[in-house]
């Protein structure tokens, strides 16, 4: 028989509530103000009138940014970094943490691999000696200089590793006393079992590659090569931009300011992923599900 909920633990129940509505809100807030801000005219922006609702609402952010000529160019170059080096970072993350996964007495020396990964995570050679290395190898304003430096994300790796060693070691004996080979277990019976860490470190490739623009800013030496991120973080109403404008693009700088914009540019960068992301999290609650449930 279920027991009525006293009166003490109704209090609490209410308290919790309102403690996660409250976290709700904070996350929440931030996100509304800035897609507010972005439909909001200059002046209201301006004079902080805008709060959680479009004040003046207006659509020329959207469309100076829609406008500029290299901007649909600029998003077919993000696409391409994100499924080029998404699809890099998923098979060496892969094919990396499978056999560090394993024992020393199946991968001689995995200690020294191990220690070499974790020195790359912790030191870098820093920009000039990349700098110089792309320039070297002649991949200026290609694809290659985006994707190619962080083709093995250390820290993805380690994640995918753990959650591998996390599985139960009779899946591998059965394998090899059935004879199968490595390749087969990582293909055919590891890579299913780890949905929920592939969808996890695939998602922070992708966020990754949409979000970078440091790179595109030093590698590429046009706006035509630029990823999208690169290409509106250059996107800025300069004051003294007024005296090249005619008249009729006055108007436009009138209900246009940096502020305006840059909450336009947080909309579209945000876009893509929150498209991404609910294809993605029936995994993370079924990762979070896993670690929940023993028999």
């Amino acid at each position: 028989m279920v027991r009525n909920k006293t009166i003490s633990a109704q209090a609490a129940e209410a308290i919790l509530i309102f403690i996660m509505l409250l976290i709700s809100f904070m996350s929440l807030a931030p996100v509304v103000h800035v897609f507010s801000v972005s439909f909001s005219d200059n002046a209201a922006a301006a004079g902080g009138l805008v709060k959680f609702w479009p004040v003046g609402f207006t659509l020329e952010s959207y469309r100076k940014i829609l406008e500029e000529p290299h901007f649909f160019n600029a998003f077919l170059v993000s696409v391409k970094r994100v499924l080029l080096g998404g699809g890099i970072n998923f098979v060496l993350t892969v094919m990396m943490a499978y056999p560090l996964s394993r024992s020393n007495k199946e991968f001689p020396h995995r200690t020294i691999y191990m220690w070499f990964m974790l020195f790359t995570m912790l030191f870098s050679g820093g920009i000039i000696p990349l700098y110089l290395t792309i320039k070297s190898l002649g991949m200026f304003n290609t694809i290659w200089a985006l994707v190619l430096p962080g083709a093995v994300p250390v820290f993805n790796v380690i994640l995918l590793m753990n959650f591998f060693r996390n599985l139960p070691k009779e899946l591998s004996e059965a394998g090899y006393m059935d004879g199968a080979g490595p390749w087969y277990m990582m293909i055919r019976v590891y890579l299913p079992l780890s949905l929920p860490a592939m969808a996890t470190v695939t998602l922070f490739s992708i966020v990754g590659h949409w979000n970078a623009f440091f790179d595109g800013m030093i590698f590429m030496r046009s706006a035509e090569f630029y990823p999208l991120q690169t290409y509106i973080q250059q996107l800025v109403v300069s004051q003294n931009a007024m005296l090249e404008l005619d008249s009729s693009k006055l108007e436009l700088l009138m209900k246009v300011s940096d502020k305006t914009l840059n909450a336009a540019k947080i909309v579209v960068s945000m876009v893509p992923i929150l498209i991404i992301y609910p294809f993605l999290q029936k995994y993370f609650i079924h990762g979070i599900m896993l670690g929940s449930v023993k028999e």
